[in-house]
């Protein structure tokens, strides 16, 4: 296991319970932290006023920082939905990755902190018996709002470890918006009534980064059609 950096944050409370002990996590939810530098980052996170924070947070250099203990629930994903459930944070595990995000210079995620988050990886979803299927990103669950953690993180790399869905080749289709809604939500994709272009936008920053353009294409089609029957 890697080495954590414990950084308490007092940004948490309790996940909801079921059968009187709190429900444990069954989902990872990875972010960029799209500010400027990493000690930034780690100072709002641990900020009372700020009212954010996450689970852990990896550095570029591959330090991670655990910030608030697994068995609470972190305030990291805002108004958001999954496969249904609208409480992500009661849900999930937060991970941060320190990046500058598209606002400040947004880049590729380095080897040092990719091979740390997947170690991290690993051991969370062991310990959990958390699908790859529910291992995703910020902009997942909330596409109208994130782009996190973007067209620049390497989901293949994740893939390859059997830690997130790989990318399927494409079935051959033709785009069908009323089709793709419910393939969206079988995946677990929300807000689609009024927000099919940014759910579109999402799932290609996930499944098809070199070409993320919101507009409902063959290919993205295709892709959509083959995860749908996997």
């Amino acid at each position: 296991m890697v080495a954590l950096i414990d950084r308490p944050s007092p940004n948490h409370d309790a996940r909801p319970e079921r059968g009187g002990e709190p429900c444990p996590p069954d989902l990872l939810l990875l972010h960029y932290t799209g500010m400027q530098t990493g000690e930034a980052a780690l100072e709002r996170l641990c900020d009372p006023a700020a009212k954010v924070s996450a689970h852990y947070l990896v550095e570029e250099d591959g330090r991670v920082f655990r910030l608030v203990p697994e068995h609470r629930r972190a305030w990291h994903a805002g108004l958001a939905a999954w496969a249904g459930e609208t409480d992500v944070n009661g849900l999930s595990l937060g991970i941060e990755l320190v990046n500058p995000g598209h606002e400040f210079g947004y880049r590729p995620f380095p080897e040092r902190q990719m091979a740390a988050l997947i170690e991290l990886l690993h051991v969370l979803k062991a310990k959990y018996s958390i699908s790859p299927a529910r291992v995703i990103g910020h902009s997942d669950v909330a596409p109208r709002r994130k782009t996190d953690p973007g067209e620049l993180f390497d989901w293949p790399r994740l893939a390859k470890e059997g830690l997130a869905r790989p990318v399927p080749a494409p079935h051959q289709v033709r785009p069908d918006p009323a089709v793709a809604q419910i393939q969206f939500t079988e995946l677990g994709y929300g807000f689609l009534d009024e927000d099919f272009e940014a759910v579109v936008t999402a799932f290609q920053r996930r499944f098809r980064p070199a070409a993320v353009t919101g507009a409902f294409d063959s290919e993205t089609a295709g892709i959509l059609a083959a995860l749908a029957d996997s």
